[in-house]
């Protein structure tokens, strides 16, 4: 009876110490979170680590986690840091029951590990950004060391005292450890609450400059958009998807809120005669485009979610590239490549040939009529009809560079995706979606078609190996924007699989190979196999 006594002392002893590395890491978090809304909310650990593990990623693996999880990719991924953080303070905490003083070092460890990581990101602000790592580690390894010593931590022999660097537990002291756990928790969801709401309060000025924001009319309006533009089918994706729909693909663990007061761009580097800095203000005075456009993301699967078509406002890129003095290189400019970069220090790069080739490449004020929503790159953004978003669509710009192909890879191709990326033509079936089961007789297949800056001319549908039957197209809006399509199938009992194909407005036909998304975005045909009856 003693031994199984002794046994269940020890269990409970080394849960307690479990519990003691949790709440350290739960302490230390909390604290981290705290100083992070008082010096910079992006350099909190979560968020610093994530960024790390992003940049570090193979591009495989980032387009995995983006095909599996979609857009709640980088919750999974803050959710996988703090279970790893977790588990690692868990088993710190039972290592210090005999090593209190080491366990303690090793909270201490990852602050240093965490502050590393906030000093080494590309948007660092400068040697405040590792604070809230070790003000949180120093936090967590001094509640790790009092907590396990309630629990009958081991303490440190004096120096000589032989070759293990501990002696004999201290007395357990149950009703201490309760008290300290419990004062630990309270304390840490209190600071962690305080520094979510001091982070609140720090983007209280972007989110009144947006609300204050009043777009002004466009000196050139979008055409309207044809009355047969948009088939009233069931299960098709909308003409114009609405913002809050609209897909978003970045980096950014926290939304950058930027004000739009203290917002400039900058544009500068080789060929810029005249180097120019705007306000917000300043672009809002300036004659602005409206313009309907499709943009696509090139992780799209074939078939995939990550497009979507909106009515943009902006200030017309070439213009304000013009007044800096910038020629294209076909006209003798010195700059083949535009390198943007965001507030969150993201850097794309984008042909200047194509930003000058006459399309309606503009800098985004406005998107479906209302000022740019923070998820979509408050308080302005590049939009560059062709392209594929990671080398054109810039969110939270601050700084426009010239330089060449040759003498910059921004981050992306630094990853191993291709320099310029154009984007393919692709259709897609919307309706009926896969494996659904549909009764016989006439049934509707429906979905959009996309190529961007040449337009839809003809799409085709295939009932398993049949021939190729020409779809009914809706009106086609501008050559930059999706395509909408319906084919009246004569259903049959059975299981079939329906393919599509499109043709691009200038005659190439979508191609059957297919590739991955890496490293200029994915190809082939999308297909659908239902049961019919």
């Amino acid at each position: 009876m003693r031994v199984v006594s002794i046994n269940r002392r020890t269990v409970e002893r080394g849960a307690l110490a479990a519990a003691s590395g949790l709440l350290a890491g739960y302490t230390a978090l909390a604290a981290a979170e705290l100083t992070a809304s008082l010096v910079r909310p992006q350099a909190g650990p979560v968020t610093v680590i994530g960024g790390a593990a992003i940049d570090r990623t193979p591009a495989a693996l980032k387009d995995f986690a983006i095909r599996t999880f979609g857009e709640n990719d980088k919750l999974v991924l803050q959710l996988g840091i703090l279970v790893t953080v977790a588990l690692l303070a868990a088993l710190l905490g039972v290592f210090a029951l005999r090593h209190r003083r080491t366990g303690a070092a090793g909270v201490l460890a990852f602050g240093v590990l965490g502050a590393a990581a906030a000093l080494g990101r590309p948007d660092a602000a400068g040697p405040w950004d590792a604070l809230p790592s070790l003000v949180g580690a120093v936090a967590g390894a001094l509640v790790l060391y009092l907590l396990v010593g309630t629990v009958g931590g081991a303490t440190a022999r004096p120096a000589g005292a032989g070759a293990d660097d501990t002696e004999p537990p201290a007395a357990w002291n149950r009703r201490g450890f309760l008290l300290a756990a419990g004062v630990t928790a309270i304390a840490s969801t209190g600071a962690g609450a305080l520094g979510r709401a001091l982070t609140g309060r720090r983007g209280q000025g972007a989110t009144a400059s947006r609300t204050a924001v009043r777009l002004p009319a466009p000196a050139s309006p979008a055409a309207p958009i044809p009355a047969g533009a948009a088939l009233r089918i069931p299960g098709v994706s909308a003409f114009t998807t609405p913002n809050k729909e609209f897909y978003r693909v970045d980096t950014a663990l926290v939304v950058p809120k930027v004000d739009a007061d203290t917002w400039r761009l900058r544009i500068h580097g080789k060929g810029v005669s005249r180097p120019r800095s705007y306000s917000f203000a300043e672009l809002l005075q300036r004659p602005l485009i409206e313009r309907d456009i499709t943009l696509t993301c090139v992780s799209n699967e074939v078939g995939g979610p990550y497009a979507g078509s909106a009515r943009w406002l902006g200030v017309r890129l070439s213009d304000l590239l013009r007044e800096a003095g910038i020629q294209a290189p076909s006209r003798g400019g010195r700059a083949d490549q535009l390198i943007a970069r965001s507030v969150d220090a993201m850097t794309l790069g984008t042909p200047v040939e194509e930003v000058m080739d006459g399309r309606d490449a503009m800098l985004a004020v406005g998107m479906n009529g209302e000022p740019l929503p923070f998820e979509h790159g408050f308080p302005v953004r590049m939009v560059v009809p062709g392209l594929y978003g990671y080398v054109s669509a810039c969110k939270w710009i601050r700084e426009i560079e010239l330089t060449t192909f040759d003498s910059y890879d921004p981050y992306w191709v630094k990853r191993g995706w291709a320099r310029r990326a154009p984007v393919k033509t692709q259709a897609r079936i919307d309706t009926p979606k896969p494996f659904a089961r549909i009764p016989a007789g006439t049934v509707t297949v429906a979905g959009v078609a996309w190529a961007q800056h040449r337009g839809i001319e003809r799409v085709e549908v295939q009932v398993d190996d049949g021939p190729w039957q020409e779809a009914s197209l809706a009106a086609q809006a501008t050559t930059d924007t999706w395509r909408q399509w319906s084919f009246d199938w004569k259903a049959s009992s059975g299981g079939h699989r329906l393919t599509v194909r499109a043709t691009d407005g200038r005659g190439e036909v979508q191609t059957e190979l297919r590739t991955r998304t890496i490293p200029d975005g994915a190809s082939g045909r999308h297909g659908v196999f239902v049961t019919v009856g």
